[in-house]
């Protein structure tokens, strides 16, 4: 990848302004080329839009950035309104879909956030229809929950190209439906479910509706 561009911060911040955005989402590819893994543009661009858009709630979907401590420390540091990172799937499939990734280190950066005592709530999605089980799903919402997560949102996979790993399965409406209500019964404070659904699905609404979140665990996942 080429390297960062210095002006983009500002750009974003700029683009929120001129669109009048009253909640922003802001993410980024895998930047493991880089020694902070990207947090540091991630902190000027939060730093950016809240100068340009003090009414402006942020919303971070970012990577694990392979669990460095001090990208993580900086980014709560900088303290945007929501910290989302998506666990994608469940543990077993990690390999085949996520062979970069590490189940653990994703909940394990949840924690760190959680464990900061800021109170930023934790926001986290999966994909289905990749071959996961109905109890290895289960097991990896009680994960999510024992980290801190108080907002979940499930979707379905969808190939993007060819070369990408083929559908499994299409789940149907009413089963997203009920994985809503599990999830909320549970103890997430806020659920979206459904086959179009993606990580910024109504974040603007999801962030209103969770302005106390509600944490269902004290267990934490060791640093």
């Amino acid at each position: 990848m080429g390297p960062l561009d210095p002006e983009e911060p500002l750009r974003i911040a700029f683009a929120v302004q001129q669109m009048g955005l009253q909640h922003v989402v802001i993410t980024s590819v895998c930047r493991d080329d880089l020694l902070d893994y990207g947090a540091d543009c991630f902190v000027r661009t939060i730093q950016s839009v809240r100068l340009k858009n003090p009414k402006t709630t942020i919303e971070v979907l970012v990577p694990d950035f392979c669990g460095n401590r001090q990208s993580i420390k900086a980014l709560i540091a900088s303290e945007p309104d929501v910290i989302g990172h998506n666990i994608e799937t469940v543990p077993r499939l990690y390999k085949k879909i996520r062979p970069q990734a590490l189940y653990e280190r994703s909940l394990s950066l949840l924690c760190k956030v959680y464990d900061s005592g800021t109170g930023i709530p934790l926001k986290s999605g999966l994909m289905l229809g990749l071959g996961e089980k109905k109890e290895e799903v289960l097991r990896t919402l009680e994960d999510l929950l024992r980290t801190g997560c108080s907002i979940l949102t499930m979707g379905q996979y969808l190939q993007p190209t060819k070369k990408h790993i083929p559908v499994e399965e299409f789940i149907r409406p009413e089963a997203f439906a009920q994985w809503e209500k599990k999830a909320m019964e549970m103890g997430f404070a806020k659920v979206l479910c459904g086959p179009f659904v993606r990580s910024s699905y109504k974040a603007g609404a999801l962030f209103t509706k969770v302005a106390a979140p509600l944490y269902s665990s004290t267990q934490s996942y060791p640093a």
